[in-house]
């Protein structure tokens, strides 16, 4: 095995937004069964260690290339971008009237616990994602614009925050009526 093997090659997949699913899962449970530290249980210290940092690349590997948009935010990071999500919040200004607009209706069906307008908005926001993965593809694979590709995980990223605050208030919902 490559030790300067990015992600895409210790899986066996070229360096693109579209991978081949079935192939990302055959190649992770062909590697894993090659470094699993339980085959060198009774190695050295050495391939022990050896073992669990093979093992723990490639866990690492594979989670980030099924998430697309942690595979888009690698993919860039490859490519000399950086996504800027912890500095750049810098968003269009109907991108941002829409998030606040959803905030806003977050707020109001949560303070209502509201669970249908919760889950509504879940479904709203799966479908902006879907949309938003979509462009992310055409962007890094045909377009080649990483720009825009750093654009859109930010974007996403928004999309993410909202998505986890629904399912907190959902969960709390679900909760109180135990």
């Amino acid at each position: 095995m490559n030790e300067g093997a990015n992600h895409f090659e210790l899986m066996g997949l070229p360096v693109a937004f579209a991978i081949d699913a079935p192939k990302l899962e055959r190649a992770y449970r062909e590697l894993q069964s090659r470094v699993h530290p339980d085959k060198f249980a009774a190695g050295s210290g050495t391939d022990k260690r050896l073992a669990m940092q093979w093992a723990t690349r490639a866990n690492e590997a594979y989670r980030t290339l099924k998430d697309p948009v942690a595979r888009a935010r690698y993919m860039l990071s490859l490519k000399g971008f950086d996504t800027g999500e912890e500095t750049n919040t810098s968003m269009p200004p109907d991108f941002l009237m829409e998030q606040m607009e959803l905030r806003e209706a977050a707020a109001e069906a949560r303070a209502a616990r509201d669970a249908s307008a919760l889950q509504g908005l879940h479904k709203t926001l799966a479908a902006s994602r879907d949309d938003m993965i979509r462009q992310l593809g055409r962007a890094l694979d045909a377009d080649h614009n990483y720009d825009a590709g750093c654009s859109l995980v930010r974007k996403l990223r928004f999309l993410e925050k909202l998505d986890e605050e629904l399912d907190e208030a959902l969960e709390l919902m679900h909760e109180e009526a135990r």
